[in-house]
C-alpha cells in the first residue's frame, strides 16, 4: 500500500483532540501576494514607470496645476463688471455663442424662450437671487445646488458663462406666450434692466 500523502501534512501539534494539518496557501496566491508587496515598495519610493505617467508625485503636481489653471479661469469670469456683460450683450457674436450654449443647457429648464419650467422664468421682472449682471453671472458660475441648478463654471468655459449670460440679459422683458408664473423680487427698471437696456428696450 502506497503512503498517505497527507500524512506527511499532518503536523506534530495537538490540542484539544485536534491533530493540525498543514495546509498552505496555493503557490499561484504567494506570487501575487509578492508582487503586490513589490509594487507598494516602488509605489512609494514614486519611481517612474510604475503605474500610469511620470510618477505619483508628479501626477499629483499635474493634477492641481490643472486645477489651479481652472480655477483661476473661473474667477477671471467671475470678475467681470456689469459694464462689461452690458458690452457682450451687445456684441453679436457673443449673443450667438451664449444662444448657442443656452440651447444645449438651459432650455430643459428655462425653455428655449426663456418663459421658465422647471427653472424660473428669465423674461419678467422678478428675480430670486439678483437681477444685475454681476448677480447673473454669481448665480450661472455658482449654480443653486438646492433647487438642481449646477455651478455651470464646472461644465462651462469661462467664455461660455460670460456668453450665455450675456444672452440671458437680452430675454429681459420679451413677454413669451404662456410664461411661468413670478418667482422673486419685484426690481425696478432702473437697477435691473441695465443690462438688456442697451441691446433691447425692455423692463427686467
Amino acid at each position: 500500500m502506497s503512503p498517505d500523502p497527507n500524512e506527511d501534512r499532518l503536523l506534530d501539534h495537538n490540542y484539544d483532540g485536534i491533530q493540525e494539518y498543514d495546509n498552505p496557501m496555493p503557490r499561484w496566491w504567494l506570487w501575487l501576494f509578492l508582487a503586490t508587496i513589490v509594487f507598494s515598495v516602488l509605489y512609494a519610493l514614486n519611481v517612474p514607470g510604475v503605474g500610469t505617467g511620470k510618477g505619483r508625485i508628479a501626477n499629483y503636481e499635474r493634477d492641481m496645476a490643472a486645477a489651479r489653471a481652472k480655477q483661476g479661469a473661473t474667477t477671471a469670469a467671475v470678475s467681470l463688471g456689469d459694464e462689461e456683460l452690458v458690452a457682450m450683450s451687445q456684441d453679436a457674436a457673443r449673443l450667438a455663442d451664449g444662444k448657442q450654449t443656452f440651447t444645449t443647457q438651459c432650455v430643459a429648464c428655462h425653455r428655449a424662450d426663456g418663459g421658465g419650467s422647471i427653472g424660473p422664468n428669465l423674461t419678467d421682472g422678478f428675480w430670486i437671487h439678483g437681477a444685475e449682471p454681476t448677480d447673473v453671472l454669481q448665480t450661472v458660475s455658482s449654480g443653486v445646488i438646492d433647487k438642481g441648478m449646477p455651478a455651470w463654471s464646472q461644465i462651462l468655459t469661462p467664455e461660455q458663462v460670460s456668453a450665455v449670460v450675456a444672452y440671458v440679459l437680452t430675454l429681459r422683458g420679451t413677454h413669451p406666450p404662456d410664461p411661468k408664473p413670478a418667482q422673486g423680487i419685484p426690481v425696478e427698471a432702473s437697477a435691473a434692466g441695465s443690462g438688456a437696456g442697451a441691446a433691447r428696450e425692455t423692463s427686467p
